[in-house]
């Protein structure tokens, strides 16, 4: 090697070195916190906060030396990667150290330790995310980007025990067992773990674009319309999606007193605006209740959402759109009026809806 290479090689060690060491400490600060909590530990959770402090100042460090590697190497392609992943992670891992010493903080502020049900939980999350976060670190220093998708697909397990325990936790609270204080607190002990999740995830796309060049895929969104009836306005707006946004998303729509079939002269209309809804038919809402936690976003174009579902999914956006609807008895003419009206107003909708989600390249 020549003298150049050896140093680039003692400089991209060292930065190395520095993350392995950053990251080991946020991990140990993470269970201290859980068990600071479970334990109702107040020194402890203090001690997790003051250490916080070391830990922010190790990575501005480390920014420093990946901004110096920058400016003394110029470097591209594969040691680019690397380095501009480093900062990334840096901001990663300061966050997970962020919402470790917020659950300290919150543990400060307990009257006691966790009712047992919730405990369990929290355990059950706690230990959830550190095994994600510690896999999805150790993929970044490994450089073993499978290892990160492994990581990456623990996410769906953590978020099925956040749901569960949300529940427990609306349990305790009509119970009336625990202060609202406390409810607050541990319901932001939720939500910081989860955060964790989240950070846990964006650190394995980081060593997937180390060491492979690939980028984030685009998020596909899932959508469900809904109305009464499942056989005009949420039939229309499942259509128009479809059509005009086939890439940012997967579209399904029910109703909850669905019709027998399509009105044959709306069918029409739609055929003419370029949807074939021949094969289409009313679904019952209760069919899909099972998976209500898988769509993103839940569309009503009639009528209030909580009216018709028994809970609306923590990660589950609820929208309301009044967009009208076409009475029976109608003649021909009237009716294919009010049918346009609707129309123009729900792809203004989902446009905007899509748009919102995926961002201006949403198609």
């Amino acid at each position: 090697m020549t003298h150049y290479e050896e140093r680039l090689e003692r400089d991209l060690a060292g930065i190395r070195e520095r993350i392995v060491a950053v990251a080991s400490a946020v991990e140990e600060a993470l269970e201290r916190c859980a068990h600071a909590l479970l334990t109702h530990n107040r020194a402890l959770a203090a001690e997790v906060i003051l250490g916080d402090l070391a830990i922010n100042r190790a990575i501005r460090a480390n920014d420093r030396k990946c901004h110096a590697f920058i400016a003394r190497h110029l470097p591209s392609a594969g040691h680019m990667r690397f380095v501009s992943s480093v900062l990334r992670l840096n901001v990663a891992i300061e966050r997970v150290g962020d919402y470790a010493v917020a659950i300290c903080r919150e543990t400060l502020r307990l009257t006691a330790a966790p009712p047992d049900g919730v405990g369990r939980d929290i355990e059950l999350i706690a230990d959830e995310t550190r095994r994600m976060l510690h896999q999805a670190l150790q993929s970044f220093h490994e450089a073993d980007p499978e290892l990160a998708r492994n990581a990456k697909a623990m996410s769906s397990q953590v978020e099925s025990t956040f749901e569960k325990a949300f529940e427990a936790l609306l349990v305790e609270g009509k119970k009336g067992s625990r202060p609202i204080r406390d409810l607050f607190a541990l319901l932001v002990i939720f939500n910081r773990l989860g955060r964790i999740s989240d950070q846990a995830k964006n650190i394995c796309e980081e060593t997937i674009f180390a060491v492979t060049g690939e980028t984030k895929t685009p998020k596909v969104y899932r959508v469900l319309f809904i109305d009464e009836k499942n056989s005009c306005q949420s039939q229309m707006a499942e259509a128009i999606a479809r059509k005009a946004f086939p890439e940012s998303g997967k579209y399904a729509s029910a109703g909850w007193s669905p019709a027998a079939e399509l009105e044959p002269r709306f069918v029409e209309f739609m055929d003419r605006q370029g949807h074939s809804l021949t094969s289409a038919a009313p679904t019952p809402l209760q069919s899909v209740m099972s998976e209500l936690a898988d769509y993103h976003a839940i569309v009503s174009l009639e009528g209030s959402i909580e009216s018709h579902l028994p809970a609306v999914p923590f990660h589950t956006i609820p929208l309301e759109w009044e967009v009208g609807s076409v009475p029976e008895g109608l003649d021909d003419q009237r009716a294919e009026e009010l049918y346009g009206e609707i129309y123009r107003q729900v792809a203004a909708q989902v446009e905007k809806l899509m748009v919102a989600l995926r961002g201006e390249e949403a198609g």
